[in-house]
């Protein structure tokens, strides 16, 4: 329209529509400063051209200024049809923008124009998204995104069907062709290369394509589009690899920016719907990636989610889709907190085996600053070259080269960030007990010494071992429970101290409501890290940290302090340490070690270091 009035081409017109550009209509040219010809302020291109016209029609809209409306109709070349001439105020106003401005459209052709095709973008995505070697036949074909290769398909959700209980399993075809009826190995999130747990070989039922709310029947689909699978839906958790051929190694995992830090329990009120309970969360575990479903040792049932308002929709989802409407009791949301280490141990531990023929000596000490994160993010892990970990060990964080090379395990769940290191020296039998060393280290830090909650940020170090000549005698019935209490010692020695979760808070605010915010923040021990003005607008982006346990009720809280001003966002970021000393009975630390220990049914108090420690 703006092109054919000016004479000008449609692209260049586009560019300057945006930026620094106003136009002069004493001159007709177009300048990148604001004052016109006749030393007046002039417009910006994009408020002239294209807002004001839009709140132009609004107004006249809401209005009802008839002639108005008809004079810009034309000028747009907008024709309205049948009833569509009768509408007045909202629904008008609707049918006018969706003609004007469709969304969909829009969309559609941002995405055609700006993201790149899959045979473009498998040619270098395949470096970090396959996990096997970057030259085998599947990564060929995901690489050249050829139809005719071995089938490589990434399940990436679980769609609810219409079926109670039945999902969809709808992923994106890397290479191949996925077919109905076509024999596949499905490989889980847990699967390994070369072994068989959470590896299964089925045939798929029906392949179907999934268009917003319809599902079209389809007979094959080929690389570079997406697909809904029936029929596979009992063999996949959450996500899946699918392949033909049988030396293709799994897709790497989605990683998410938010980790499930706020828990509730929930529970039928009526005892005997327990079994319908069971199966809901089973498929809100399936449909949801981000939820995590557990059963604690009390039997209570757990559901994770990363936030108040997160778990707010999965459990009102768990109670009207998946349970059937089965009335359900939820406790208040119970946030997670990890357990560290803030110095390095006191003392070497000692820990005899049962039978006293075994002796474990260790001390712990905190990680150097990052290094957690790094293992968080996968810079790090347990899959590594032992050398290269090793290297950027002690390069980047100063550990002895050789300590570095002798890591155990990392843990909980064999990839947390914690870490048992061997630093003994000509120890006999040491490789026999490594496998029930690593046990224990998985047992003491899924439940730490303080609150039974897990470990974070602990490097435990075996100073020196003494174990019995006789393998009968060193078994792992012997060496798990006395390494687990060697651990718990070493922990309690090392200064432990409490985690807490953190939100990174943004608010979008106008500058008079800003006194609210901070007031607001102040009350729950947040604090404001940094406030930049939106250019050209009224508005603040303010950018805070606020711990999760005070983040219950913060939305309605500001909204109330603001005038319902400000709109937050809060999403984790990191683990801070609580202040005080878990110890001292006045310090905001020792309460949440209290309410936890509480809340577990465990004893009162931290267990004393005596429990653990041995006498020589």
């Amino acid at each position: 329209m703006y092109a054919k009035k000016f004479g000008v081409e449609r692209s260049k017109l586009m560019s300057r529509l945006w930026g620094d550009n106003y136009f002069d209509p004493a001159t007709k040219k177009w300048k990148t400063n604001p004052t016109g010809s006749n030393g007046k302020d002039i417009p910006r291109a994009f408020c002239q051209f294209i807002l004001d016209p839009i709140y132009k029609l609004f107004d006249a809209i809401m209005k009802d200024h008839k002639d108005k409306i008809e004079k810009m109709l034309k000028g747009l070349n907008i024709q309205l049809k049948g009833d569509e001439k009768g509408f007045t105020g909202k629904n008008l106003l609707k049918t006018v923008m969706k003609k004007f401005l469709p969304a969909a459209e829009a969309l559609l052709e941002m995405i055609v124009v700006h993201l790149p095709s899959p045979v473009s973008a498998q040619k270098y995505r395949v470096e970090n998204l396959y996990e096997g070697p970057k030259d085998d036949e599947a990564a060929v074909s995901i690489r050249n995104c050829n139809a005719e290769g071995p089938l490589v398909l990434y399940v990436s959700k679980m769609v609810p069907t219409t079926d109670k209980g039945r999902f969809y399993a709808f992923g994106r075809v890397f290479a191949g062709t996925v077919k109905t009826g076509q024999k596949v190995r499905i490989m889980g999130a847990n699967y390994v290369y070369g072994k068989k747990e959470d590896l299964y070989v089925k045939s798929i039922q029906r392949t179907v394509l999934m268009m917003g709310r319809y599902v079209e029947p389809i007979e094959d689909v080929p690389a570079g589009n997406t697909v809904g699978l029936v029929g596979v839906d009992q063999y996949i958790l959450k996500s899946a690899t699918i392949s033909t051929s049988d030396t293709a190694h799994p897709m790497v995992q989605m990683k998410f920016s938010v980790s499930p830090v706020v828990r509730v329990a929930v529970e039928p009120k009526n005892a005997a719907d327990l079994p319908k309970l069971v199966e809901g969360l089973k498929r809100l575990g399936k449909s949801d990636p981000l939820v995590q479903c557990t059963i604690e040792e009390s039997g209570e049932h757990i559901v994770a989610g990363a936030g108040e308002l997160h778990l707010e929709i999965c459990l009102k989802d768990l109670q009207e889709e998946y349970c059937g409407g089965v009335p359900l009791k939820t406790s208040d949301p119970v946030v997670s907190f990890r357990e560290t280490v803030s110095a390095v141990s006191s003392m070497t531990v000692l820990a005899k085996s049962p039978n006293k023929h075994n002796r474990l000596f260790m001390t712990a000490e905190p990680f150097p600053q990052g290094l957690s994160e790094d293992i968080d993010n996968k810079v790090i892990n347990e899959k590594d070259d032992p050398k290269t970990r090793g290297k950027i060990l002690s390069d980047k964080y100063g550990w002895d080269a050789t300590e570095a090379r002798k890591i155990w395990c990392f843990g909980p769940d064999t990839t947390g960030p914690n870490m048992v290191i061997d630093t003994t020296k000509g120890v006999q039998y040491l490789n026999e007990i490594k496998d029930s060393v690593v046990a224990a280290f998985q047992w003491a830090t899924k439940e730490g010494v303080l609150a039974e909650e897990n470990c974070r940020g602990i490097r435990a170090n075996i100073m020196d071992v003494t174990l019995h000549t006789d393998a009968i005698h060193r078994g792992g019935g012997q060496i798990i429970p006395t390494a687990r209490r060697c651990f718990y010692a070493a922990f309690l020695t090392a200064s432990p101290q409490m985690l807490e979760p953190v939100y990174l808070v943004e608010i979008q605010t106008p500058d008079n409501a800003v006194g609210g915010i901070y007031s607001c923040l102040n009350k729950r021990r947040g604090h404001v890290i940094s406030e930049e003005q939106k250019f050209g607008t009224p508005l603040l982006h303010v950018k805070a940290y606020l711990p999760v346990m005070e983040s219950f009720g913060f939305t309605a809280d500001l909204r109330s302090q603001t005038s319902g001003q400000a709109f937050p966002q809060c999403v984790f970021d990191h683990w801070q340490q609580i202040q005080g000393d878990p110890y001292k009975g006045d310090t905001k630390s020792a309460q949440v070690v209290t309410s936890i220990r509480k809340r577990k049914g465990l004893k009162e108090g931290i267990p004393p270091l005596d429990n653990y420690l041995d006498k020589m």
